[in-house]
């Protein structure tokens, strides 16, 4: 399977301390409607590390329930834990999610070897498409293009990275060292444009949360190479990717879906907390340059 073009880190809309199934099911059509490639539920956006196993698999099946078979859908599955890795893999394959975005052990900081023994432990136990998760912001452990071959020889599930360093020299040589084959996705959206011309084929989003259509339509202007279209979107949605990013993610971009009538709340789990008073009139004006309010 290809993973190819838009794919949005679904956020997860919280009610009474509860999942918003409604909301998430209304949310999940719109991205639709609105021309995304892909969807992606419990990933870091989808404030996954707040939710128990049973609400992950939950999240995952509505997704993938909801979806229908329209779109594929890379269902968050990771962990530090290998066995937790493997129980949670083996939800996203019996809900039907068509890969798991598996994030490399954070905080253990395994060696390469453990990396290897860790992807293949799941395989073993859960043989599906893997998409490998490369964010050391988060991790502490950056996944370097030397070993990420190693994994890919010797683990056949694992057909994709969505690659998070923002680093353009590690993007070529994991290009160079893994082949045209492997897919290479970005988890950046400051340098999705750049990636793809390094030879990436799309991107798992948190911008496309609130501009799925113009996200979409730029990775197929790049395809398409319509280069200039594909550069002023990139630039479009320049600024929105920062606000994004002025607190930590998920706060401004479930706030953003709140302030434009997407959710009915903008509700977090601890440790996350609501975007700071002080932020809400800079996130409104970004929106609002941008045509999103």
């Amino acid at each position: 399977m290809e993973f190819r073009g838009a794919f949005t880190a679904l956020s997860t809309p919280f009610k009474d301390g509860e999942i918003d199934e409604t909301t998430y099911r209304n949310f999940i059509e719109w991205q639709i409607e609105q021309g995304i490639n892909g969807l992606v539920p419990c990933g870091t956006t989808g404030e996954a590390a707040t939710m128990t196993h049973e609400e992950q698999g939950r999240v995952i099946r509505i997704c993938v329930e909801q979806v229908n078979g329209r779109l594929p859908v890379i269902a968050g599955a990771g962990s530090n834990s290998t066995k937790e890795a493997i129980e949670l893999t083996k939800m996203a394959k019996a809900a039907g999610a068509n890969a798991a975005l598996l994030i490399t052990p954070y905080y253990n900081k395994p060696t390469p070897e453990g990396l290897i023994a860790h992807f293949k432990a799941i395989a073993a136990e859960a043989s599906m498409p893997f998409v490998i998760y490369n964010v050391p912001g988060r991790t502490g452990l950056n996944l370097l293009p030397a070993d990420l071959k190693r994994i890919v020889d010797q683990v056949p599930e694992a057909i994709a990275i969505k690659e998070a360093t923002g680093n353009l020299t590690q993007v070529a040589q994991i290009r160079e060292y893994c082949g045209e084959k492997f897919q290479l996705l970005s988890g950046d959206d400051f340098t999705v444009l750049p990636l793809l011309a390094a030879g990436g084929i799309g991107v798992i989003s948190v911008v496309s949360n609130i501009m799925p259509r113009t996200m979409s339509s730029m990775c197929k202007a790049f395809m398409d190479r319509e280069l200039d279209t594909a550069l002023n979107l990139s630039l479009e949605m320049a600024p929105v990717n920062r606000a994004m990013f002025m607190e930590s993610n998920p706060i401004p971009v479930k706030t953003a879906l709140q302030m434009m009538g997407i959710f009915p709340t903008a509700e977090f789990r601890l440790p996350i907390v609501p975007l700071l008073p002080e932020n809400r009139p800079k996130l409104e004006q970004v929106l609002k340059n941008a045509g999103l309010l």
